[in-house]
């Protein structure tokens, strides 16, 4: 007797379910933990979205004729415990979790008296063991992502890159005109269950966050459908803004497709492959925008799961030697700063800002603060709707603030020059981006110079950031003191609130 055992990430018919559904397993089990959504002070709509759609993918199930066993429990070991006291002959069998964690997982079932096989995890599109194969321990990003590129076959043209180039990135730097309108990205309500979901979140936890404008999708036919909305309003003109940060605009042509991916709803390749469907039949979606879109999913995301998996200790990992506190604002938004108060008000109303924001902005600002690698991590696991270890790990730790370069050759620190030119909010900021010292000068700019001055002994020989120390040489003296000195005020203000 065999029961299939789905985890709450795992929403995909794909792998063990498909013998449930073929009738070669008895049943499917899945465990709703209270005790694990209590871990962190996760965002309303994080636990909602995950809450619903395991109710959803429950019910249809159901429909299709497959029994589930649903438990809501304290814990993931009560709920084993009630489902092998009734089925004390059954065997477990289930993906391998994305993130690793298999063992401990093994551990539990084998506690509760019971046995579980786990097998391949098919939400993905590069395993393990390919992985492997093909890491020598010194590739790129970049390298896997032509690697992979070739291994499927996507964008490529008899062996070589669509278009003759592996990389469109220049052309996905623009600025949108002041005239420009950004599509509204696909909503969709609340039904009655997402509903109840939201009332138990709204009693039973203590969470973060806006949960009265919820709309994310959480079944797989609204996961297709917000796929669908975004091929045809967004894609053509993704690439072509997909760094800028827009005042008022939060979703601006990104896909917000990550949550349902993280989740199982939709398959990477079903995504891609519906990308290149449109691009094939459209003369206006642009190939800098198929491209980038591709490399995000193909590339990008496959990548953080790899590492993840492949670096022991990554979410320990703080090679600078960061220690202070994450600043309370990034859970209350109350700063005076234009670009991280609305960014950070995007996460707060919707569990979600895009990738500039995240990296430029939110993580830019601990890295050069000095905020303990780990403290950020948790921030953007409790925060972020399609936060999971696997994937938020490496970005923050790796890319967000350079606590490894396990897989990063260069910190992503950036002072207000950067994000004045990216965005449009330092207009309508009462810091100056211009300025260095002052009281009215950008936080961005003194932090940044003073990081560089703090690093320096590790970063002057970064053939990456070699020559940002010419600058660093010829503020010595007077300016770089008087630099850092406003970067210690700065820190003592964030500190205090008064930011």
């Amino acid at each position: 007797m065999t029961t299939v055992w789905v985890l709450g990430d795992q929403l995909t018919r794909r792998g063990p379910v498909s013998r449930a559904l073929d009738g070669d397993a008895d049943r499917v089990l899945m465990v709703e933990s209270r005790a694990f959504a209590a871990r962190h002070p996760y965002h309303g709509q994080k636990l909602a979205l995950v809450f619903s759609a395991m109710r959803h993918f429950r019910d249809r199930l159901r429909e299709d004729g497959v029994t589930v066993r649903y438990e809501r429990a304290d814990t993931f070991r009560e709920g084993l415990d009630a489902f092998f006291d009734d089925h004390p002959e059954e065997s477990l069998v289930a993906m391998r979790p994305a993130g690793g964690g298999a063992d401990a997982l093994r551990d539990l079932v084998q506690d509760a008296g019971g046995r579980v096989e786990f097998v391949a995890n098919e939400s993905f599109l590069c395993s393990p063991a390919a992985f492997r194969e093909w890491d020598d321990g010194g590739q790129s990003h970049e390298d896997f992502y032509r690697w992979m590129r070739r291994r499927t076959g996507y964008l490529m043209d008899d062996g070589d890159p669509l278009g003759g180039e592996w990389n469109y990135d220049e052309q996905n730097r623009e600025t949108p005109p002041d005239d420009y309108e950004f599509p509204d990205p696909a909503r969709f309500p609340p039904d009655d269950t997402t509903e109840r979901v939201l009332d138990e979140v709204r009693a039973e936890y203590d969470a973060w966050g806006a949960v009265e404008v919820f709309g994310w999708p959480v079944t797989r036919d609204d996961a297709l459908d917000a796929l669908d909305d975004f091929c045809e309003h967004r894609l053509a003109d993704f690439g072509t803004y997909q760094d800028a940060v827009v005042a008022g605009e939060w979703a601006l042509n990104h896909s917000l497709l990550s949550p349902a991916l993280n989740l199982g709803l939709l398959h990477p390749a079903e995504v891609i492959e519906r990308a290149i469907d449109e691009y094939d039949a459209r003369a206006d979606v642009p190939l800098h925008s198929l491209e980038g879109f591709v490399r995000q999913i193909l590339g990008w995301r496959e990548f953080m799961r790899q590492v993840y998996l492949r670096e022991d200790g990554l979410a320990d990992a703080n090679q600078l030697d960061h220690s202070r506190d994450l600043p309370d604002f990034y859970w209350t938004g109350d700063t005076d700063m234009a670009c991280l108060r609305e960014s950070i008000a995007h996460v707060r109303e919707h569990g979600y800002a895009h990738h500039i924001e995240r990296l430029m902005l939110q993580s830019n600002f601990a890295l050069t603060f000095g905020v303990d690698p780990a403290e950020l991590t948790s921030w953007f696991h409790a925060a972020y709707v399609d936060a999971y270890h696997w994937v938020t790990t490496p970005n923050v730790v790796g890319m967000g603030v350079y606590g490894t370069d396990a897989f990063t050759t260069k910190p992503y620190a950036a002072s207000a020059n950067y994000i004045n030119r990216m965005s449009d909010h330092c207009a309508g900021c009462p810091y100056d981006p211009d300025a260095t010292t002052g009281e009215d000068a950008c936080p961005f700019n003194a932090l940044y110079w003073d990081f560089l001055a703090e690093h320096e002994d590790r970063l002057r020989h970064n053939y990456r950031m070699a020559g940002l120390y010419h600058h660093v040489d010829t503020k010595r003296g007077d300016e770089l003191d008087a630099i850092r000195e406003r970067a210690d005020d700065v820190r003592a203000l964030a500190d205090a609130g008064d930011l």
